[in-house]
């Protein structure tokens, strides 16, 4: 028994020792890729104003560079770069729940509608003639009653309860996605159409430090939890039977995980737009190279979905003139990746 066990450690010590490694690379890349964003664009600045202008705003220092490249680095370039490591960041995170949580690697986190909500929100605000801020509030809040529904119709359903959770909110998303379909019909196709159309296909342009602060505090307060949580979600993988022979209230456990969820992902989406493949496809590049423990899973993660979206921020504010929606640029990224993972031999 004991030659089993002393066996097995160094396994689970070497595993350990890997994981921590991969997550250790996984936040060198996420800086260099930030200090990087920092210094491209149409615009360059170089490393040492980039530094000073920084520096500058804790300790005084003798201006080097013009008011257009403070401008241009602190109105433009640091909200964008911000935005996309939290919204890269949150999104893979709730994949990885939601995943874990509903013990199914196919879900993402538009499971339970809460991006369709958004977009009907988006697109009925956009309708009424409301712009910026309100666009965002009404598709936050469309996004909330979305999911608020579709787990009002699961607790009234029968059969197996995660079924029905799943199964109700791909009807509501269907709902909702009809009622976009619809807002697009009667939009006005000289300027209210292409409004909808854009904010459908996912863009960091325009992002604002006052948008980076206020969904500030909800995405840290959803990542706390599901960070907290995260030995917990191993439990509702082994199913309920099991999570109450560990004294885990998996009920529970599992509501609290799918609000914090919900709720990043509905601030997320309200911001940037449906921005797709982030929640699917990062969280089993994770589980490839650290493992399925949650643990581990959930911070790496994070990392490199901060990382990704930021380096495809990039790439579409650099490709070409004409920026890239950025949504376009994940499903170019994403659906070959994720059927390279679905027609592998070896299972992670």
């Amino acid at each position: 028994m004991s030659n089993v066990a002393s066996s097995a450690c160094p396994g689970r010590s070497d595993s350990a020792r890997r994981a921590h490694a991969v997550i250790v690379g996984l936040v060198v890349a996420m800086v260099l890729i930030t200090a990087a964003s920092l210094l491209l664009g149409r615009y360059p600045i170089n490393p040492a104003e980039a530094v000073a202008m920084l520096v500058n705003c804790v300790i005084p220092l003798d201006q080097t560079w013009t008011e257009q490249q403070s401008t241009l680095f602190f109105n433009v370039r640091l909200p964008r770069i911000l935005l996309a490591l939290m919204v890269g960041c949150c999104l893979s995170v709730a994949g990885a729940a939601y995943q874990g949580t509903f013990q199914n690697p196919l879900v993402s986190p538009d499971i339970l509608g809460a991006s369709q909500g958004a977009a009907f929100g988006a697109a009925v605000a956009i309708l009424a003639g409301f712009t910026g801020a309100m666009v965002s509030v009404s598709a936050f809040f469309m996004a909330l009653l979305t999911v608020f529904l579709v787990l009002l119709i699961s607790a009234r359903a029968k059969g197996n309860h995660m079924m029905v959770v799943v199964l109700a909110g791909v009807m509501v998303s269907s709902l909702f996605q009809a009622g976009v379909s619809y807002a697009k019909l009667v939009a006005d196709p000289t300027d209210e159409l292409a409004d909808i159309t854009y904010w459908l296909m996912g863009s960091l342009t325009g992002a604002k430090m006052d948008q980076v602060g206020v969904v500030f505090p909800i995405l840290l307060i959803g990542c706390v939890v599901l960070f907290c949580l995260r030995w917990r979600i191993n439990i509702l993988t082994m199913g309920d039977d099991e999570a109450s022979t560990m004294g885990v209230n998996a009920r529970l456990i599992r509501i609290v995980v799918i609000v914090a969820a919900t709720f990043i992902t509905a601030a997320c989406v309200s911001v940037t737009g449906m921005i797709g493949w982030v929640g699917l496809v990062i969280p089993h590049l994770c589980r490839m190279m650290v493992g399925a423990d949650y643990r581990r899973l959930i911070p790496a993660s994070m990392l490199m979905g901060a990382g990704f979206l930021l380096l495809v921020d990039d790439i579409a504010r650099l490709a070409t003139t004409a920026e890239i929606p950025i949504g376009i640029l994940t499903a170019f990224v994403g659906a070959p990746f994720f059927l390279y993972l679905i027609t592998r031999k070896k299972r992670v």
